[in-house]
């Protein structure tokens, strides 16, 4: 367990005040003993690429699931703890000769974060191939849910129950018909986003029936910047910390879009990035 630990080491944007603690478990055991004894608000981490924390920092425990790591193939299913990054998971499919996960390879996050945004990249989500997922109350209590346990849209994930988080995935990919490749998804990926770049992926979520990234270009704000956070040049849904910037500074750039586009188009865009604290 760590002490005021700050989150800039543990987001992508490199951004974020301290939070009280951070732990992180080995195994589902050390977690479940955990939380059946922890008192404070808890707030899940994986590589903490869609994470804002502001600057004032986080009043209670981050619990870091990088060593639910383990992935698993065994009678059709793919089973991924909720710490597998999206590129590892997408590479064990393609050794596997599974298809469909490639898309993975394009975001930069974790099984766990992926789930709980249905993440998705070049017209594929990630929960069109569960199964089902495990999860764990703030009582420290497993279950099994079936997808049904979920309403599941662009983005978006709502479960019927409270207070669980994911730790672990089954997943089912074909093993024929390969739509699409990991090479020429990176490649692609590469040059058109900002990588190397402190960031945090897409900020907005696409409107219906246009693109986040148009709306922002077209309002005049490709290379905008509030003190060290600035509009990516090369994708302007990207927000990249250029100079040291501040969670304040992020927030406000952000703040600052939604406002543009607003009274632009009178288009209201909606963040995929979470803003804690």
């Amino acid at each position: 367990m760590l002490s005021n630990e700050s989150m800039r080491k543990h987001c992508s944007l490199r951004a974020g005040g301290m939070v009280e603690n951070l732990f992180i478990p080995s195994d589902f055991d050390e977690l479940s003993d955990f939380l059946k004894n922890n008192q404070q608000p808890v707030l899940m981490l994986g590589l903490g690429s869609n994470l804002l924390v502001r600057d004032s920092g986080f009043a209670g425990t981050a619990i870091k699931l990088t060593k639910f790591n383990k992935l698993q193939f065994q009678d059709g299913i793919m089973s991924a703890g909720a710490g597998v990054t999206l590129a590892k998971l997408a590479r064990f499919c393609q050794e596997k000769g599974l298809k469909g996960a490639e898309f993975l390879s394009a975001i930069p996050g974790s099984v766990g974060g992926a789930l709980a945004m249905n993440a998705g990249a070049f017209d594929a989500e990630i929960w069109s191939f569960v199964k089902s997922v495990s999860t764990i109350n703030t009582a420290g209590e497993v279950f099994i849910r079936d997808k049904s346990a979920f309403e599941i849209g662009y983005r978006s994930v709502k479960a019927h129950t409270k207070n669980e988080f994911f730790i672990k995935a089954d997943l089912y990919f074909a093993n024929n018909n390969a739509k699409q490749n990991i090479k020429d998804l990176l490649k692609k990926r590469n040059n058109s986003q900002p990588i190397g770049l402190a960031n945090c992926g897409s900020v907005f979520k696409n409107p219906k029936g246009s693109y986040a990234a148009e709306l922002i270009e077209k309002s005049g704000l490709k290379g905008f910047c509030i003190g060290g956070a600035c509009v990516s040049d090369k994708h302007t849904n990207f927000i990249i910390n250029q100079n040291n910037a501040s969670s304040d500074d992020i927030e406000k750039l952000i703040k600052h879009i939604q406002h543009t586009v607003q009274a632009n188009f009178d288009i209201e865009l909606e963040t995929e990035v979470v803003i804690i604290g």
